[in-house]
């Protein structure tokens, strides 16, 4: 299964970007009065998503504006995270069109999302399956340091990846050591069945995150939802960010963001909670950026059995009926 996407855009000005600082010392746990100069993308739904220049790709900007904030973030006196290879992936001419003295809620996202994928990977045992879905230029296979036997999918626009994952060899990005990275182009015909045929296995737990994918409408997000439930073991994690533009489609929704997000997501097998930006921030003193970044931060639980657990257990129940075993009945 394929998904057919709208993506949002991001408009930008040439302006020049400093070279990199070097990079910052840990961060700390408790981070009084943070002021951060971060951008805000301009959003921009008319442009032709036709035209292939890069400089009006929207798919490219939506990406390097992603980039740009993890970067920035970095170079802070006291950053949420360090992401040290962000800045390979940002032109040095250009930033976001708009900038403001604020933390961006984009970064408290990456933090949040950051740890919640490393603290549920490093508690599964044996192989541990992890699918992201993403912009192209998600650096998290590289930056944060995954247990072994870690096998990290990556769901996204295969150009943009092909660019940024040779930008990111030319700096000597790796991941962790007894990894594996496997992309899967989003403009395969059939996603589900490209994440199995390099191993993708339902009966073992995994961990799904999204953050910058571009999925931009409701029945595309449906379709995404119902291929992780079909995948996801039971217990599984997902985690991520859902554009502002799916709640802001129908007045109802808009209205009641966090009802019809408990009925989608359950409609799918999720128990899903929805997470208060300002929640995630280290410090009540922290100036959150307000303005029209609405996105919305989740963690959600799969109820369900994966099709993989469902055809095991099929496959046992037949071999019991056949054997007559009763005490296999019991355990079933």
């Amino acid at each position: 299964m394929g998904f057919a996407y709208a993506p949002t855009v991001a408009t930008y000005i040439n302006i020049t970007l400093h070279p990199p600082l070097p990079l910052p010392l840990p961060l700390r746990r408790s981070i009084p009065n943070r002021t951060t100069t971060l951008c805000v993308m301009k959003l921009n739904n008319n442009i032709n998503n036709n035209n292939n220049d890069d400089d009006s790709d929207p798919l490219l900007l939506a990406a390097t504006t992603s980039a740009f904030l993890r970067y920035h973030q970095t170079n802070q006196p006291e950053p949420l995270f360090v992401d040290p290879y962000a800045a390979c992936l940002v032109p040095p001419n250009y930033v976001p069109e708009d900038t403001m003295q604020n933390l961006h809620p984009y970064c408290l996202a990456t933090k949040y999302i950051d740890d919640k994928l490393l603290s549920r990977v490093s508690n599964i045992d044996g192989v541990k399956q992890l699918v992201l879905l993403t912009d192209g230029m998600d650096t998290r296979p590289y930056r944060l340091k995954w247990p072994t036997s870690t096998i990290i999918f990556d769901i996204s626009p295969e150009r943009i990846f092909k660019t940024a994952a040779e930008n990111l060899e030319g700096v000597g990005a790796k991941i962790s050591k007894s990894c594996l990275l496997y992309h899967i182009p989003l403009e395969s015909s059939d996603i589900k069945q490209s994440l199995q045929f390099k191993g993708f296995n339902g009966n073992r737990s995994s961990v799904w995150a999204l953050q910058g994918f571009p999925v931009m409408t409701l029945a595309k997000l449906e379709d995404v939802l119902s291929m992780i439930s079909s995948l996801a073991m039971k217990g599984s994690l997902f985690v991520g960010e859902l554009p502002a533009q799916l709640s802001e489609a129908e007045p109802i929704i808009e209205s009641n963001t966090r009802q019809w997000m408990e009925k989608l997501f359950m409609s799918n097998g999720f128990r899903v909670e929805m997470i208060d930006y300002e929640g995630v921030a280290q410090s009540p003193e922290d100036k959150l950026a307000s303005g029209h970044y609405r996105n919305i931060l989740f963690v959600a639980e799969q109820l369900r059995l994966s099709d993989d657990q469902m055809e095991t257990w099929r496959r046992e129940f037949q071999r019991v009926e056949a054997e007559g075993d009763e005490d296999g009945f019991e355990e079933l």
